[in-house]
């Protein structure tokens, strides 16, 4: 067999295998985390701690901040189509916290990383890293949360007091 011709079978054959290791549904207990942000989904590598305005918060790989949706259960995801447009799911990926991570999917299918068993997304009119502007909103069924690197809701601004949207507020580590 030709050096191209093998090139290209092994690389078929990666895809394929890629394509396949995942859940297609329910929940999977991996490590898991997201990252950089797109219309759909933010992709998956990265989860970690950040200082924003609200005190430490997860964020993406790309620092954007990642929340939590009231409505939503114990790797139970209620956010669908409109909702996605908004909160564009964290799909799973790899990531190093203290607390569980894995993954479930969304009413419509959409693969969602969990953290300590809570669904999480990110904000489409967050622009920069560190925005915080999803904090406090009441959308989609519940109220959306950064989420703490404990896996919990921050329902309270540590430096402004109030759940108001930032504007352009940075993230440090």
């Amino acid at each position: 067999m030709k050096l191209p011709t093998l090139a290209a079978l092994l690389a078929a054959s990666a895809v394929t295998l890629a394509a396949c290791g995942g859940a297609a549904s329910g929940t999977t207990t991996t490590t898991s985390g997201g990252g950089s942000p797109s219309p759909t989904a933010s992709s998956g590598a990265g989860i970690h701690a950040a200082t924003t305005s609200l005190g430490k918060v997860l964020v993406d790989a790309n620092g954007r901040t990642v929340y939590l949706l009231t409505a939503d259960g114990r790797d139970m995801s209620t956010c669908a189509d409109d909702c996605l447009k908004f909160w564009p799911a964290v799909a799973p990926g790899r990531a190093k916290l203290g607390v569980p991570v894995g993954s479930t999917t969304t009413p419509g299918g959409t693969r969602v990383a969990t953290v300590a068993g809570q669904p999480v997304y990110t904000f489409a009119n967050d622009q920069a890293p560190g925005d915080v502007n999803g904090e406090g909103l009441q959308e989609f069924g519940g109220t959306w949360y950064a989420v703490s690197p404990s896996g919990q809701a921050v329902t309270g601004a540590a430096a402004s007091g109030s759940s108001s949207p930032s504007s352009g507020g940075r993230y440090s580590y």
